[in-house]
């Protein structure tokens, strides 16, 4: 990575930072670009150089992860079953932020509740490379069968689930972000995802 795009994320984690802060203390619809950017040190051109919009400043995060989720799944053992290899892999993803981090973007993000339902894992490139991977577990073409996208889309809206559950529910102890994904995928995993080869030598899960 270059210096300049080193610099250019900098900037951004510090503008990100500093809404998130803001959304948390003053509510999302109350804070302005102005704000932000003083709040991050930088003018108001600098902040519109790198950011759309506020709502951009609170899906990044979980939009960023697709590509994550797709390294992540090429990463995995070729044993696993597509159900398996990917629920790990979106697992992995969640368990990928910092605890103080997420926590501060959880509370900016429910100061902005109607945006609840854009709350989007993956963007399309990133879920037809999804599919084409979980095919390829499955030893299917995904042209002519449509079990591999069929457990694509289940599992990311499954995760898209845990997500929003996380989010509307803080004050429920235990409920980290990895424990209301994982519950969310285990809902999705099972033996009819499964070759048939792999049902003899893994023996069948339950649904």
């Amino acid at each position: 990575m270059s210096l300049r795009e080193r610099q250019r994320l900098q900037v951004r984690a510090d503008i990100q930072r500093a809404a998130f802060d803001l959304f948390a203390r003053d509510g999302f619809e109350d804070v302005t670009t102005e704000q932000i950017a003083a709040a991050a040190g930088v003018s108001a051109s600098t902040y519109f150089r790198h950011v759309r919009n506020k709502e951009d400043l609170l899906l990044d995060p979980v939009r960023q992860g697709g590509a994550g989720i797709v390294t992540l799944l090429e990463d995995r053992p070729p044993t696993e079953s597509a159900d398996l290899a990917i629920s790990r892999a979106i697992l992995e993803r969640s368990n990928a932020f910092e605890s103080a981090e997420i926590d501060q973007w959880r509370s900016a993000f429910r100061t902005a509740p109607h945006l609840m339902d854009r709350v989007a894992l993956i963007a399309p490139e990133h879920r037809d490379r999804l599919v084409e991977l979980v095919a390829q577990r499955m030893q299917l073409d995904p042209e002519n069968d449509s079990r591999p996208g069929l457990l694509v889309h289940l599992m990311l809206a499954a995760a898209e689930f845990g997500y929003r559950q996380w989010i509307r529910h803080p004050q429920k102890r235990g409920a980290s972000l990895p424990v209301c994904v994982e519950g969310a995928l285990d809902a999705v995993r099972g033996s009819r995802w499964h070759t048939q080869d792999e049902d003899v030598t893994k023996g069948s899960d339950q649904w």
